[in-house]
């Protein structure tokens, strides 16, 4: 049985390994019928991970993406290739349908396309998708770029889907801007903050 002594232990190495309680906030966007919203500065060498935080990302259009890009010409560009991979947990509100699967149509094999992080978002007033995405050592000049999100979601089936996603921006330039948007229509509202991890 575990004591308080080695929770506490873990929960403190946990927070060290992933660097809570050192975030510096660099920057906040709210969008208002957003197309988009670009992060164009402040991702440097200054920290080794950054982290985005999204709050209540609502959509103008039902059962859209939210999605993600990325560039190293401070925003000039966003065409960088990508390898990635997601899976998800479902579970809808008349507890009919549960599901725990790879999201084989959604991965991307080095393509420059955007990047989906949330998926069939609902439009509905009360409806909404949150989460985080974690971008690694995106200076750095010899390694490709890391990076993971885990999100959840109120989708337009009125179903909550706990979304996971990862891979790399295949290029060894640093990633210095980071653009985030719907597949189709605007951002209509939402809050992303992104913060540096000391």
């Amino acid at each position: 049985m575990a004591t308080y002594a080695s929770i506490k232990y873990d929960m403190d190495l946990s927070s060290n390994a992933t660097g809570a309680g050192g975030l510096t906030l660099l920057s906040t966007q709210t969008a208002s019928s957003s197309s988009t919203i670009s992060f164009t500065s402040g991702i440097d060498s200054t920290y080794k991970e950054y982290v985005f935080k999204f709050y209540d990302i609502h959509p103008s259009g039902n059962n859209t993406e939210f999605d993600v890009l990325f560039s190293s010409n401070g925003g000039s560009s966003y065409g960088i290739a990508k390898t990635t991979t997601a899976f998800y947990a479902l579970h809808n509100e008349a507890d009919s349908t549960t599901t725990l699967t790879y999201s084989t149509g959604t991965d991307l094999a080095q393509s420059t396309s955007a990047k989906n992080l949330m998926v069939n978002v609902g439009d509905g007033n009360d409806e909404s998708g949150a989460g985080t995405m974690h971008l690694f050592d995106p200076s750095n000049t010899t390694f490709v770029k890391h990076f993971i999100a885990n999100v959840n979601i109120y989708d337009e089936s009125a179903q909550t889907v706990n979304r996971y996603t990862a891979g790399y921006v295949n290029t060894t330039s640093a990633i210095n801007a980071v653009r985030f948007q719907m597949s189709s229509g605007d951002i209509d509202a939402g809050t992303i903050k992104l913060y540096g991890v000391s």
